[in-house]
C-alpha cells in the first residue's frame, strides 16, 4: 500500500502525541495500541490501495485530538486495574480519572468518595475507641448528634449513645460501608467500560 510522505508524517505525528499521552499504561500495551490504531488509520484512509490526504484527515478528525483519545485509553487501564484488585484506593484512582471524562463518572466518584470517607470514620471510631474514651456517636442536643474521633481536646456536650459498642458497630458499619460502596463502584465501571469497549477498539 503506497502512502506519500506528508501523510506519513501526520500519521506518525499523530500517534507520537498519542503515545507521550499513555504515560502509566504497560509498555506492551502501549505499543499495541499505537500499533492498532496505525493500522486502523491507513486502513481507513486509503482508497484504491492508496491513503489519501482527504482520507486521512476524516479519519483523523473522527478519532479526534491524540491526547483526550490517550486519556481514555489510560482511564480504561486504570478501571480494569480498578475492577482487577477491587482494592478501595485502586478504584477511588479510577474514577477520578473517570471523572474528567463524563458526568457519570463525576457522579459515581462523588458517591464513591462519600461512601469511603463515611466508612472510614466508622471504621476509624471504632479502631481508635479502646485508646480515647472521647471517641464516639454523641447527642449534643434534641435532634442533634456527632460522631467525635477525639482528634482533638474538645469534648462534646451531652451523653455518648453506644459506649463500647462503637466497636463492633463501627466495624461493622465502616466495613459494611466500605464494602457496598466498592460494590457499586464496581458495577457502574463495568457498565462504563463495557459501553466504550466498542468505541476504544478502533478496529471496530
Amino acid at each position: 500500500m503506497t502512502i506519500a510522505s506528508d501523510s506519513q508524517r501526520k500519521i506518525d505525528t499523530y500517534l507520537r502525541r498519542l503515545r507521550q499521552g499513555l504515560r502509566g499504561v504497560r509498555e506492551e500495551d502501549a505499543r499495541d495500541i499505537v500499533e492498532e490504531l496505525r493500522s486502523h488509520i491507513v486502513e481507513k484512509a486509503a482508497a484504491g490501495g492508496e491513503v489519501t490526504t482527504e482520507r486521512l484527515e476524516s479519519v483523523l478528525t473522527v478519532l479526534g485530538s491524540p491526547e483526550v483519545l490517550a486519556s481514555q485509553y489510560v482511564t480504561d487501564d486504570l478501571l480494569a486495574q480498578a475492577e482487577s484488585s477491587r482494592a478501595p484506593w485502586m478504584i477511588l484512582r479510577g474514577v477520578f480519572h473517570w471523572a474528567m471524562l463524563s458526568v457519570s463518572g463525576c457522579l459515581v466518584c462523588l458517591v464513591c468518595t462519600v461512601g469511603y470517607m463515611l466508612g472510614g470514620a466508622f471504621f476509624l471510631a471504632a479502631l481508635i475507641k479502646p485508646f480515647n474514651p472521647k471517641v464516639g456517636l454523641w447527642k449534643i442536643g434534641p435532634d442533634n448528634y456527632s460522631l467525635a474521633l477525639g482528634m482533638t481536646d474538645f469534648r462534646p456536650q451531652g451523653h455518648e449513645l453506644l459506649g463500647w459498642l462503637l466497636i463492633p458497630i463501627g466495624l461493622c458499619v465502616g466495613g459494611g460501608t466500605v464494602l457496598l460502596t466498592s460494590y457499586v463502584a464496581l458495577g457502574s465501571i463495568r457498565k462504563f467500560r463495557q459501553s466504550r469497549k466498542l468505541r476504544l477498539n478502533p478496529r471496530s
